[in-house]
């Protein structure tokens, strides 16, 4: 499921992300999206290509070393350290769900944080200085 205001769109200096046609009200479930779920030993070989930065981990409790590739938009949502977004695994049903942490305006983009929490100011691996 994918909210019928949503839709992809070139940013001014992160490529691509998704945003919205409408305004969205807070605490609203924008996106549900099946995932991938691949071993340990595949995300060796992602982590050596592209995809790398399109995966998640998934850490499910009998299971903490895997990763996913989710379908839908969630792999486009740009990253923000006070996102307007959160996600969310459900490892029983195997999806990832997105959901708004405010209200979003018309065309606002939708972000959500990498980190896992929508504000957690923790540098993500491409801010981190060597």
């Amino acid at each position: 499921m994918i909210l019928h205001s949503l839709y992809i769109d070139t940013t001014a200096n992160k490529g691509r992300g998704v945003f919205t046609l409408e305004a969205i009200e807070a605490d609203t479930i924008i996106e549900v999206s099946p995932v991938i779920i691949m071993s340990a030993e595949e995300r060796i070989l992602l982590d050596k290509t592209l995809l790398h930065d399109y995966i998640f981990e998934w850490t499910p409790p009998e299971n903490p070393n895997q990763c996913c590739m989710a379908q839908g938009y969630v792999s486009v949502y740009n990253h923000s350290y006070t996102s307007n977004c959160e996600y969310f695994m459900n490892y029983d049903e195997k999806i990832i769900i997105i959901k708004t942490v405010r209200a979003i305006g018309e065309r606002e983009e939708l972000t959500i944080n990498y980190n896992g929490d929508w504000d957690n100011a923790t540098p993500v691996w491409f801010d981190v200085k060597d």
